[in-house]
């Protein structure tokens, strides 16, 4: 019997995390449909900032140039979810933003109501993105509440 372990022609590692991202799809899904959040339900969403397909305002890549988390929970509008993406209407510092992600952009998903959360590690082949020269680097929080949906997920990552 060989020891090692035949390297697989069936890309399995990636057809699993594509089908994780399709429960971040069909869990928004739901909540358009239902038009709201049940009970105590809220999500964190991190996703990278320059992955293809995303669109989000300027100030914001700026400010967060590789990653950003955004919160689903009381104040958000315009929930559209599709096959390969989603939409959704948020405030920043007060200023109404629409984002238009893809699945394949998500790095993780968290319901803290439930302690339920998924990490995607980037797709095969994919580097984790790099901030052109001279981008500013996001500022340090320093513990004020400035009004932004934009959480860390730290807390959540298994170290």
């Amino acid at each position: 019997m060989n020891e090692t372990t035949p390297d697989s022609l069936i890309p399995y590692d990636e057809i699993v995390q594509d089908a994780l991202r399709g429960v971040v799809g069909r869990v928004l899904k739901r909540i358009e449909a239902e038009g709201g959040l049940p009970g105590g339900h809220h999500f964190y969403i991190a996703f990278r900032t320059r992955a293809p397909g995303v669109v989000i305002p300027q100030h914001l890549l700026e400010r967060y140039p590789e990653e950003m988390t955004i919160v689903i929970q009381h104040r958000y509008w315009d929930l559209e979810v599709g096959p390969e993406q989603f939409s959704i209407g948020l405030s920043f510092n007060q200023m109404p933003s629409m984002l238009t992600i893809p699945y394949d952009a998500v790095v993780g998903f968290v319901d803290p109501a439930v302690n339920f959360a998924l990490q995607f590690p980037p797709k095969e082949g994919e580097a984790p993105p790099e901030p052109p020269p001279g981008d500013p680097q996001p500022p340090a929080p320093d513990g004020t509440d400035d009004g932004s949906n934009v959480v860390t997920l730290d807390r959540f990552r298994r170290k």
